[in-house]
């Protein structure tokens, strides 16, 4: 493709698209799922904040050094294809047994499982969309597939909405019967994302030849190690969104409301991702994220202290300015940063490092808003006040990083 022709979507390879079919079809079946999985713990089950905050916690954390592994052992076999397949198999294998889970503890464990998978995939698949992609589509590639993930999250989340119209109308608390059939309609398309990754992508052969080295976060260079230290700091107050989901039924929105808005969150997050991707090739990653975080901490900060439920509306769309301008600008800079030879050990490093703090993340959320034994915390408003003042700092230490790394795309 000429330098200076446009990007354009069809002249992006088969990898990609196949990829992006994959996402969109396993976040139909994840979000009609995992977006209201608080509401049943709290709704049905009675499971406290600091309970459902240890849940998501271990579900991400569990699947960090996995998420290393997996990314390490991508480069060593020279494959990314089979381990993104047998990731997605796992998921999809344990998505039924939500249907008869009937405790917290069960609730656990089938998200620990759903979680495995991902940690198994989710490098591997990061490093085959980066090594099917010139440099400089690499924002478009990643900011594509953000969309396509994030497309199928609104179309699970319209499924979910609809069941809850159509079962509870508009009810404020979930019920245990709706929650059942929203698991029956997320397994069919698990199925096709898993077929979607085994029938349309293959592995692409790179010419390193470099002998691969131990995993080592010194191997990955300087600028990686820095960017690494920024993103934690962001991360250690970027609660799991289940506490969004909380807060919002908290200030009084409805579980359709909640689904509702959660539509509109993934709109906002699929329109923007693309466009997000495109300019971060042409105006650096560095600037697309840092403004990405600034609109968090803008959020966060406007969810501690939001009273209405128009506010939480409002900050939730705002929300998806976040998720589209970031999440796929930071994957790509990640291969902006490291040696080729290395990408899957990067990005298994990049996840496993964010799963990891995923956990005391959560953790302190919960115990924030509802406290643990005989305290009773600080209320609703102190993870999204913590959230909003981590992000802000992450976003002044970002814009005045200067990455050694002479990369066109470094930002």
């Amino acid at each position: 493709m000429n330098s200076n022709q446009k990007p354009r979507l069809k002249d992006l390879p088969r990898n990609i698209w196949a990829v992006s079919l994959t996402s969109f079809f396993m976040d139909i079946s994840s979000e009609m799922v995992i977006n209201i999985l608080p509401l049943f713990l709290s709704n049905v089950l009675g499971v406290k904040t600091n309970i459902i905050g240890l849940i998501e916690g271990v579900a991400e954390a569990s699947a960090s050094l996995i998420k290393m592994i997996s990314g390490w052992l991508s480069d060593k076999l020279k494959t990314r294809k089979w381990l993104a397949v047998v990731g997605y198999g796992i998921s999809a294998f344990a998505k039924p047994f939500f249907y008869f889970a009937n405790t917290w503890g069960a609730i656990a464990a089938i998200r620990w499982a759903d979680r495995v998978g991902k940690g198994i995939r989710t490098a591997p698949r990061d490093a085959l969309v980066a090594d099917s992609i010139k440099e400089k589509q690499r924002g478009l590639a990643f900011g594509f597939h953000r969309a396509a993930d994030t497309l199928g999250a609104v179309l699970g989340l319209v499924v979910a909405a609809l069941v809850v119209w159509l079962t509870q109308r508009s009810t404020g608390l979930l019920t245990a019967d709706t929650f059942k059939l929203i698991v029956l309609l997320s397994l069919a398309p698990a199925v096709l994302a898993v077929l979607s990754l085994i029938v349309g992508t293959k592995d692409v052969k790179t010419s390193n030849t470099h002998t691969l080295p131990k995993i080592s976060l010194k191997a990955l260079g300087k600028d990686f190690l820095v960017f690494m230290f920024i993103v934690s700091l962001f991360d250690i107050g970027n609660s799991s969104d289940a506490f969004l989901t909380l807060r919002a039924q908290e200030r009084g929105v409805s579980v359709l409301g909640i689904l509702i808005m959660l539509i509109a969150f993934n709109l906002v997050y699929t329109l923007i991702s693309t466009p997000a991707g495109i300019l971060s090739d042409r105006v650096g990653r560095k600037k697309m994220i840092v403004g990405g975080w600034m609109v968090y901490a803008v959020v966060y900060l406007g969810f501690g202290l939001a009273q209405t439920t128009w506010h939480i509306y409002v900050l939730y769309i705002l929300y998806g300015f976040y998720y589209g301008l970031t999440y796929g600008t930071t994957k790509a800079m990640v291969a902006d940063i490291v040696p080729v030879e290395l990408r899957g050990t990067a990005y298994g490093t990049y996840n496993g490092i964010l799963g990891i703090l995923d956990f005391p993340a959560s953790l302190l959320a919960g115990i924030l808003w509802q406290g643990v034994g005989r305290w009773s915390g600080f209320g609703p408003s102190a993870p999204f006040l913590f959230g909003a003042a981590t992000a802000f700092l992450a976003a002044i230490l970002m814009a005045g990083w200067m990455p050694s790394t002479k990369k066109q795309n470094n930002g």
